[in-house]
């Protein structure tokens, strides 16, 4: 397909846009967190990853930017 149509029109079809997100937080999540779970029993396991992702959470949100749409004004 990327012969026939492009690389963009094979991303499209694909999703490869989301997978590249997915791909970008779990290397994020690894990277901060660690690439293993530390408890046992598969409870804690829960909690543990949830309170990561909380924390990861926190701090993506942290360094994003407030976005505001501006009204475009005629002069």
């Amino acid at each position: 397909m990327i012969a026939e149509q492009g690389r963009l029109a094979w991303q499209k079809a694909t999703d490869y846009g989301k997978r590249s997100l997915v791909e970008t937080t779990m290397g994020r999540y690894k990277t901060l967190i660690g690439s293993r779970l530390r408890a046992r029993g598969f409870a804690a396991q829960q909690t543990e990853a949830a309170i990561a992702i909380m924390a990861l959470n926190q701090m993506l949100a942290a360094g994003r930017a407030d976005s505001v749409r501006r009204m475009h004004v005629i002069v």
